[in-house]
């Protein structure tokens, strides 16, 4: 399916990689490889300067820890963790998945009685929590029946019944002193399930994927031949702001970087981003997309707004014409869009989207503005990456190619060579938790059916139409994906969010495709002024009815409403599509 030449361009940019087989082998190597180097950067308050905190250091805090934790009985039981993105969730998670028990990820935004109802299901014995979510828990617990041992993230010392973190490190500390490497020792089932994660969606449609240390190391292994955060390119520094209980930002971000010898500093807060990416010298970021469609969007009014977006866009057409991702052009636009690069924290040479599609155009003109941009796809259930654009050879429009090791194939492909996408990895999970007819039911012989309709090009990279369950089906067979629609419908500067559907009319019983439209009422007052109802209908009606025009006659959109708020989103800001 591929063509020689790419192959040969993909085969031969592969970065060389050290093999891992687990979590704790990824922790003791880049330990011993990378030392003293900065592996973390943290604040101790809001406002603080960064400080740094080295590999080496990171391993000693995860055995202390692990031997605390092992010495208070916790062996081989379920463990959660639930807060912000810190260092302490992060040695957490890595002191009960290498060699002590399955860890939890929690996912802090939760209301208390779902947080309560997870704790349940995963049969937790103990909770590790930040001070931030205290009264939630304290909530949680109320309608928990089973004992759960609280371990608090910032309490200095042991408050009745709940424990300190950082008491626990100081006696794990003193019994590794005093000769105790019962845990140090305990050698990692890389097959074993280690970790439990509770998909996004209400309690009772939350899935528990079952990850073992084979799932997440193969992941971060082949992942990490794509894509280069060494300091072959100078000193890399990575920004994780999206939730930690997410395997997308844990894989990718925390571990994909440790395995790298990357530095991370933990964002304050999605309105401190760029402020935080400017005192840490952030180079790269991994995010989804809405964080970057953002980010885009704000670039582009503060160009017309100056003046200066049509010498932008001629130079970026310029830029595109003479090459698509070539580094030495890349290094002469990083001059000629200095303010762009400036609001950005000055720094940034990468950029990877994930979670979710974006448009090719961010991708397109982050890339001509001097910085690599690339997109990923994958799901909890494969740990997460299933394809991924190599930093090397991207395509704007792809998820991606097949990640090493991985193979994908389209079952039941229509005409237009799209059905769903299939894959076969290590990385694949274990199965659901406590559902072994969903388990069944999505993976079968091996292969892991994601629920995503998509197709192959030429060349092999893979390119995703939508989801299955959101396929509007005409009368007369036709598909229509509503991401494809949407993405259009995005294209206008007076619709900030859209989700499109399909509704049947009583008389003819054919499926017309409806937008629920959410304005840009910034974007609309600063170009039409005030408008009344009447108006923004009349107005956002010219917009369908252009766009439109861009698209076949089964796909248009016939109807619309319009929003009086924004979609709720998950935490990984993705739209919840029918909130």
């Amino acid at each position: 399916m591929m063509g020689k030449t790419i192959e040969k361009k993909i085969q031969e940019g592969m970065y060389p990689v050290r093999q891992v087989t687990d979590l704790k082998d990824i922790l003791n190597s880049s330990a011993e490889l990378y030392g003293d180097r900065t592996a973390y950067l943290y604040k101790k308050k809001l406002g603080g300067d960064y400080l740094p905190i080295s590999f080496q250091q990171v391993r000693e805090d995860v055995e202390a820890l692990g031997t605390a934790l092992a010495g208070q009985g916790l062996s081989g039981l379920r463990i959660g963790v639930i807060g912000e993105n810190r260092y302490e969730w992060v040695i957490s998670y890595l002191a009960v998945a290498n060699g002590l028990g399955v860890v939890v990820p929690l996912d802090r935004e939760l209301p208390a009685h779902e947080i309560a109802a997870l704790m349940e299901r995963a049969e937790l014995s103990a909770l590790i929590y930040s001070s931030k979510v205290e009264q939630k828990i304290t909530e949680a617990l109320s309608q928990v029946e089973r004992e759960v041992l609280l371990i608090s993230m910032d309490s200095d010392r042991r408050q009745g019944e709940t424990l300190s973190l950082s008491e626990l490190m100081q006696i794990g500390r003193q019994r590794i002193k005093d000769g105790d490497r019962q845990y140090i020792d305990a050698a990692v089932d890389p097959e074993r399930m280690s970790m439990l994660l509770f998909t996004s969606g209400t309690t009772g449609l939350a899935k528990g994927v079952m990850l073992c240390h084979r799932n997440i190391a193969s992941n971060i292994y082949n992942m990490s031949r794509y894509v280069d955060l060494t300091v072959r390119q100078g000193q890399q520094i990575g920004l994780s702001m999206l939730p930690m209980h997410h395997t997308y930002e844990f894989t990718c971000t925390i571990m994909a970087s440790f395995y790298q010898g990357a530095t991370i500093a933990f964002c304050e807060g999605l309105k401190y981003i760029v402020k935080n990416m400017e005192e840490a010298k952030v180079t790269y970021m991994i995010a989804v997309p809405l964080v970057f469609e953002n980010m885009h969007q704000k670039i582009w009014k503060q160009a017309e707004k100056s003046g200066k977006a049509d010498k932008m866009r001629k130079a970026i057409r310029m830029i595109r014409t003479l090459s698509y991702i070539d580094k030495k052009i890349q290094k002469r636009t990083m001059r000629l869009f200095k303010e762009v690069h400036a609001a950005l924290g000055g720094h940034v040479r990468l950029m990877v989207a994930g979670a979710a599609p974006i448009n090719p155009n961010v991708i397109n003109d982050f890339n001509a503005m001097g910085i690599t941009m690339l997109q990923g796809y994958g799901m909890t259930e494969c740990s997460p990456i299933i394809a991924l654009n190599p930093d090397q050879c991207a395509r704007a429009s792809a998820a991606g190619l097949p990640l090493p090791g991985t193979e994908i194939r389209i079952f039941e492909p229509d005409e237009n060579g799209i059905g769903e996408i299939i894959c076969k990895s290590e990385s694949v999970m274990l199965g659901y938790y406590k559902d072994p007819e969903e388990t069944a039911n999505v993976i079968r012989d091996g292969w892991l059916y994601t629920g995503d309709y998509g197709y192959f090009d030429k060349d092999g990279y893979v390119y995703i139409t939508g989801r299955k369950k959101n396929v509007i089906v005409t009368k007369n067979g036709k598909n229509i994906f509503p991401e494809e629609v949407e993405y259009y419908l995005n294209q206008s500067p007076f619709i900030a969010e859209v989700v499109v559907g399909g509704e049947k009319e009583d008389e003819t019983g054919e499926s017309v495709v409806w937008a629920s439209i959410y304005p840009d009422h910034e974007t609309i007052l600063e170009q039409k002024g005030v408008l009344g109802e009447e108006e923004l209908k009349a107005l956002l009606k010219a917009e369908i009815d252009r766009l439109n025009e861009q698209m076949p006659f089964y796909k248009r959109v016939k109807r619309f409403r319009i929003r009086e708020t924004e979609f709720d989103k998950t935490t990984t800001r993705k739209i919840k599509r029918w909130s």
